[in-house]
């Protein structure tokens, strides 16, 4: 059933994606011509024939887009972004790190979605997504430069809203065989428990934490390549083999410079400021909620046995963001508003100073070489977002999507290792 808020959030300018509505759009033409709204009445079938083309559209369509992604990208590296085609076709569209094989990740896809097939419902914002995703994963498994780096958020991503990594979870053996192959995983996430103990990240974490503890396939660096980036970039957390749990990394050894320039005094009138916005918010919507507030941000959360409705977190949040842009201390100090689902929150930082400050920890990994996965990427509102100008990325929907999402990175990963030592015996054997 399509509920309310589908129908009316699908409008909202602020919860839309210009890029992939702009696929979308591209996409409609051939599904209108070879579309047949009477067949079904006429228990006629459509044919393969009609798949068949149907499918060669698109997938010219998209090997368009494939070609315009890589012209962005060569304007880029010869210092001219703004004459890229694209930029003036999508006026929103961001930066690319690497190429992404749309043709092929579309078959991928189609394979699975059967998006060809369909007469009667065009393809999806779901549809581009995934087209999307399995095109980053496949230019980052077949890459020129080895992945190094897989971040991802908490809640809706590893787990559900507000739960926690348990050991029964399917997230974890996909994260083990990412350590296996000595690709570190950095978890980004905007809860911010700043206990030095790391008590809190290590409770919501307990299932993976006791896998790689129990693990004897990981070797000890293999282990300690699990990090956690709390409070979006506030505090860091790395698995220690010696205590078997996470342990704290002060934040000398991997503050960037731009944040190390942020006084205490500024963060604390920041957080005074978005607190006084979102107080005037509460009153004047009469909102179900307490204000809570934490060293490093300041929210609302639902009072117990209450709800706040979603299009009253979306105007807090889009208050707050236009209140602190336009101060002086927004100007100064980066800062998140976000909608948690449940809950709004503005933080101090951001998911691509998280995204870098690991990048930097663990040796200058380039964006090229990293992955964010995350569930919120919409504009305005989703602390995902701004991952998007640190690293490559993947939108997922829920947990299960991470999983499939890994477990293809996982196996174009091992295909193209295989190819490689392959190729390499092949080479070995003419030599001698």
């Amino acid at each position: 059933m399509t509920t309310k808020y589908r129908v009316e959030y699908a409008l909202k300018s602020h919860r839309r994606d210009g890029f992939i509505e702009w696929i979308k759009g591209l996409l409609a033409v051939p599904f209108v011509l070879h579309s047949e709204p009477a067949a079904f009445i006429n228990g006629v079938g459509t044919g393969e024939d009609v798949t068949q083309a149907t499918r060669h559209q698109y997938a010219a369509i998209l090997s368009d887009v494939e070609a315009l992604i890589k012209d962005q990208l060569n304007h880029e590296k010869n210092g001219t972004p703004e004459l890229a085609k694209i930029k003036h076709l999508v006026p929103t569209v961001g930066s690319f790190f690497t190429e992404l094989p749309l043709e092929q990740a579309f078959y991928v896809q189609d394979s699975k979605r059967a998006i060809s097939s369909r007469r009667l419902v065009s393809p999806s914002f779901n549809d581009v997504r995934l087209i999307l995703n399995s095109a980053q994963i496949l230019s980052l498994a077949n890459g020129d430069l080895p992945l190094k780096l897989v971040t991802l958020d908490g809640d809706v991503t590893l787990y559900d809203d507000g739960k926690s990594l348990t050991r029964d979870s399917n997230v974890i053996p996909v994260l083990l065989e990412l350590l296996k192959r000595d690709i570190a995983i950095g978890i980004v996430t905007a809860a911010g428990y700043s206990d030095t103990s790391g008590t809190r990240y290590t409770e919501r974490l307990e299932g993976l934490i006791h896998a790689i503890t129990i693990s004897t396939d990981l070797t000890d660096q293999q282990k300690q390549n699990l990090l956690v980036m709390g409070g979006e970039s506030n505090f860091m957390f790395r698995y220690s083999v010696t205590s078997e749990r996470l342990v704290w990394v002060e934040p000398e050894e991997w503050g960037l410079p731009v944040m190390n320039t942020w006084q205490e005094d500024d963060i604390q009138n920041l957080l005074d400021l978005a607190e006084e916005v979102l107080a005037s918010c509460k009153q004047a919507m009469n909102l179900s909620g307490l204000l809570v507030r934490k060293s490093r941000a300041v929210g609302i959360v639902p009072m117990p046995g209450k709800k706040m409705i979603r299009e009253n977190l979306e105007e807090v949040v889009l208050g707050a963001q236009r209140r602190l842009e336009f101060s002086e201390l927004g100007k100064q100090i980066h800062f998140c508003a976000f909608n948690g689902g449940s809950d709004v929150w503005v933080d101090v930082g951001d998911k691509r100073l998280g995204v870098i400050a690991l990048q930097r920890y663990l040796g200058q990994i380039s964006g090229r070489q990293t992955l964010h996965v995350g569930d919120q990427f919409a504009s305005i509102g989703a602390n995902d977002f701004k991952a998007r100008l640190a690293a490559c990325t993947v939108w997922v929907a829920d947990p299960s999507e991470t999983v499939d999402a890994l477990t293809e990175l996982c196996g174009y990963i091992d295909k193209r290792t295989a190819s490689v030592e392959k190729e390499q015996q092949h080479k070995s054997f003419l030599h001698h």
